[in-house]
């Protein structure tokens, strides 16, 4: 049913900004294979060439270098598109509290850049990627859509007013916009390098290499790892869908099930040691919990279920094992 829902893409015009980042590139290659027109937009600042490498020579595939936070570069990437999909963003809690600025000009401004480019060229629906951090120190569990608490960071204060801001688009200018608030997603094409570089890739390097991964605290804190296959379904579901119902609305972006960091690197040696049974034996360290850093995120995935169809094909232990599969064969 889904295959036949998305089949409504072929020959659409896609904008996807951020395309040449790890979430980004995924969702440009599948989008192509379903014969899809892609624009990617990105100023390489996080994002990574190489990423767009099997795609690039693609004739149904544009690559746009350019930065959100210009206005201009934003109206000629949206001229005449079909959709857009806005993964363009300064990442991580540790970056906004180092840098706040940059990341409100990106994240914010950016964004802005975008709603407003894609309403002049009239767009037919903005999909976002929103954040898990938007729930800030709300305790309730699993994090439901229309609760949420105070944000612990200036990231989340940015993701947040994304979601203020794409509401005031479609009831002042009625453009149709649909917020996916991403949990820790992982997997193929996911850097693992860099200050800012997520927990999973970065401890499967370290892995490999045989070095002794730092989990923040005692490793009790826990997350709704989310695999980017569950990602792109979504994305391609709030791309699709026709019920109105279900446009002009936020999703969680999950799977509905958490585990705690003791666990995710018990499962990372389990997988890995497949590769290098030497990886069993390195010894996992603990360093002083991280500012800004929630203790237990868990989504309910109810809402994207019944007004998406939403049903993510991965849970945390198939999708660490395609994970590590992918690092294996292609960062050692």
């Amino acid at each position: 049913m889904e295959e036949e829902q998305f089949t409504k893409l072929q020959s659409a015009k896609i904008l996807v900004t951020g395309g040449a980042g790890f979430i980004g590139s995924n969702l440009c290659e599948r989008l192509l294979e379903l014969e899809a027109k892609v624009t990617c937009l990105d100023n390489f600042s996080t994002g990574h060439k190489h990423n767009l490498n099997a795609l690039i020579k693609n004739p149904n595939f544009t690559l746009i270098e350019g930065d959100i936070r210009d206005a201009s570069t934003c109206q000629k990437a949206c001229e005449s598109m079909d959709f857009v999909l806005h993964e363009a963003a300064l990442g991580s809690v540790p970056r906004s509290l180092r840098d706040p600025v940059t990341s409100n000009e990106v994240n914010v401004t950016g964004f802005l850049n975008m709603l407003v480019a894609a309403r002049d060229a009239d767009v037919k629906r903005f999909v976002y990627a929103a954040s898990s951090s938007t729930y800030g120190d709300s305790e309730n569990l699993p994090k439901v859509e229309d609760k949420i608490g105070k944000p612990l960071s200036p990231y989340a204060i940015t993701k947040y007013v994304n979601e203020l801001y794409a509401d005031i688009f479609q009831d002042a200018y009625g453009l149709d916009t649909i917020g996916l608030r991403y949990f820790n997603v992982f997997g193929r094409k996911q850097d693992p390098n860099g200050a800012y570089a997520a927990v999973i890739p970065k401890f499967v390097m370290q892995f490999m290499e045989h070095e002794s991964p730092v989990i923040n605290g005692d490793g009790t804190y826990s997350r709704d790892f989310t695999y980017i296959d569950n990602v792109v379904q979504m994305n391609l579901l709030a791309l699709t869908v026709e019920d109105k119902k279900a446009v002009n609305e936020v999703y969680n972006t999950a799977v509905g099930d958490r585990t705690n960091l003791v666990e995710l690197t018990q499962y990372l040696k389990e997988f890995l040691s497949n590769y290098d049974p030497e990886i069993i034996n390195v010894e996992v360290k603990h360093g002083p919990n991280r500012p800004g850093d929630i203790p237990h995120s868990l989504a309910s995935v109810e809402k994207a279920k019944d007004l998406l169809g939403y049903n993510p094909q991965y849970d945390i232990r198939s999708g660490l094992k395609e994970a590590v599969e992918w690092y294996w064969n292609n960062l050692r």
